[in-house]
């Protein structure tokens, strides 16, 4: 926009400059010619019209002339020609002046004569191209701003355009879960992002790398840790029903209690672990029952249940999703076993599952002490237990919960249950 200012504006000073240069230069040559036939006789200004040794006079259809004396009074000339007002003598003032409806160009010259002061005003009745040039200067102004429309109109189509193929892999990458791993095809991409593309793919190639790399390491870890804690349970079992064993059984019992709090706690960081995004990039999610996951949840802790009193049920209707088996497992393992943990003898405990606004859901209501408002956020950090909590977990329980969830974008509400009594976590799934 301003270097079409400036192309307009050198375009009028270009157009007007040589006109304006010329009209003042015939201004002059005109003031000298009349400057030269002025005489006084008789104490009358007059002008000599002979050409002996003179300056032409101008043509009366180029030239006007007006002079007059020093009190204005009309002497010779067109009297339609304005006075103009000389301060300091043998002075020249440029000046416009309106005649006849035409703005022209006048010189005014005052000098002084035998007779008294004489002044001299001179106008060119030619028409100058200062008005033109002023059209041309606004129509070049326009056009150029036509031009630099028409030219950005062209510019966002073109890069709209140009763009489209980046959007299209700006779109796919987008619709991507975290989970998608798979390499972009670079055949469809336009060659000058093509090298993007290509390091893209390499940065995935990296990635699932990186994380079967972690998956295996904590493959290897849970082998490692749940072979020797099991083996120390069974042996301390064997070991407290010895006779010989007899004097030290507290102390037996106390030691076994503290492996069964170990291997819970390990399979708990365990399951943290596995629950991590980074972990389960290239996870293979298939088709899940969550009928079938809760039957078999329900099942292994029926045993605590009953020996706790406490009254363990079931309701679930048929409904699938995607995820990984293993990590359903963990996430209602660990809210039947918070429940069970929180909840006192002569409660109960419901693990249900089926559809809820159209979409799947998870849930476990117990009739335990609930958990405060204040608190319902705090639960989800890790290693967070709330005050006077029984027992010596490690609060990592809903801490795991809702890392799964997050992982299938599912959300993840405890309010209190039916009632206003004990707790009800919900996981609903996307």
């Amino acid at each position: 926009m301003l270097l079409a200012l400036c192309g307009a504006l050198l375009h009028y000073f270009n157009s007007v400059a040589p006109g304006v240069i010329n009209s003042d230069r015939r201004l002059k040559e005109a003031a000298n010619a009349l400057m030269a036939r002025v005489q006084i006789k008789d104490g009358q200004v007059t002008l000599d019209a002979s050409e002996a040794g003179r300056p032409p006079l101008p043509a009366p259809d180029s030239i006007k002339y007006a002079l007059r004396d020093s009190q204005g009074h009309m002497v010779a000339g067109d009297a339609q020609i304005p006075a103009v007002p000389m301060i300091s003598a043998n002075a020249q003032l440029f000046a416009m002046a309106q005649i006849d409806d035409r703005s022209l160009r006048t010189l005014t010259t005052r000098f002084d004569t035998r007779g008294g002061v004489i002044i001299i005003t001179v106008a060119d009745v030619r028409m100058i191209n200062e008005p033109a040039a002023r059209y041309g200067f606004m129509s070049t102004l326009l056009w150029d701003f036509v031009q630099l429309d028409v030219t950005l109109v062209l510019v966002w189509v073109g890069i709209q355009l140009g763009l489209r193929p980046v959007k299209r892999l700006r779109d796919e990458i987008a619709e991507r879960s975290p989970l998608d791993l798979r390499p972009i095809v670079e055949s469809s991409v336009p060659r000058e992002i093509a090298p993007v593309v290509v390091t893209l793919n390499r940065l995935f190639t990296l990635l699932r790398t990186a994380v079967q790399s972690q998956q295996q390491f904590i493959a290897n870890t849970a082998h490692q840790l749940r072979t020797p804690i099991t083996g120390m349970q069974a042996q301390l079992d064997v070991l407290i029903g010895e006779p010989a064993a007899q004097p030290v059984r507290g102390r037996l019992l106390t030691l076994q209690e503290g492996v069964r709090q170990l291997a819970h706690s390990a399979n708990q960081l365990l399951s943290l672990a596995r629950a991590d995004p980074a972990a389960n990039l290239a996870a293979k999610n298939q088709p899940v029952e969550l009928n079938a996951i809760v039957g078999e949840v329900a099942a292994r802790f029926f045993d605590r249940a009953l020996q706790s009193n406490i009254d363990l049920g079931v309701e679930v209707e048929p409904v699938s999703i995607v995820a990984d088996p293993s990590l359903l497992d963990d996430l209602l393992s660990n809210l039947v076993d918070n429940a069970l943990k929180y909840t006192p003898a002569g409660g109960s405990v419901t693990v249900s599952a089926g559809l809820r606004n159209g979409s799947a859901y998870l849930a476990v209501e117990d009739t335990g002490p609930g958990i405060a408002e204040a608190e319902r956020q705090r639960v989800r950090q890790r290693f967070y237990r709330q005050p006077n909590s029984p027992g010596h977990g490690s609060g990592l329980g809903l801490a795991i919960v809702d890392e799964i969830a997050q992982l299938y974008g599912a959300s993840m509400s405890i309010a209190p249950a039916a009632g206003g009594l004990g707790t009800k976590v919900l996981v609903q799934f996307p």
